[in-house]
């Protein structure tokens, strides 16, 4: 990418605050959902904190301004003896989609699931998140799992 269009991958900070809560409400509003202020608070709370049962967050900066979100965890699994990568949100602006905003972010979840010494990632999309699935495509594997749960 030229010097116009520097992308950079980073670490959630403290002063991200602002732009990742309008991204954050943004990405929940796609899904067609809201939450109350406290869960704001808390999870991003929880995205700097240093409990390991906690998520991470990496944003997307495009020219110096934030433009993209993920936030990911590790947990344990049965089947395996490492632990693996749950990447829970994935986010970009739509005024930079097709700049390969969500392609740098899923790499660098695959990079800090790599560091971490969790070989798989995994996530979740809505049957009709057509734009983000083309990506998904690409870079993932689509598995033939259907998720259920308690109502």
């Amino acid at each position: 990418m030229s010097q116009e269009t520097a992308l950079i991958v980073r670490a959630l900070r403290a002063e991200d605050e602002p732009v990742w809560r309008e991204l954050w409400k943004a990405y929940l509003a796609f899904y067609e959902s809201t939450l109350p202020e406290q869960v704001y608070a808390s999870t991003f709370e929880r995205l700097l904190g240093d409990d390991p049962r906690d998520y991470n967050a990496l944003v997307a900066e495009l020219d110096g301004r934030v433009v993209g979100l993920a936030h990911y965890l590790f947990h344990r699994h049965g089947w395996k003896i490492e632990e693996v990568c749950y990447l829970q949100d994935l986010y970009a602006d739509p005024s930079v989609r097709g700049k390969g905003i969500g392609r740098a972010l899923i790499e660098g979840v695959y990079k800090a699931a790599d560091d971490h010494g969790a070989p798989s990632v995994y996530w979740l999309t809505q049957e009709f998140n057509d734009t983000a699935r083309q990506l998904y495509d690409r870079i993932g594997v689509l598995t033939p799992f259907i998720k259920y749960q308690r109502p």
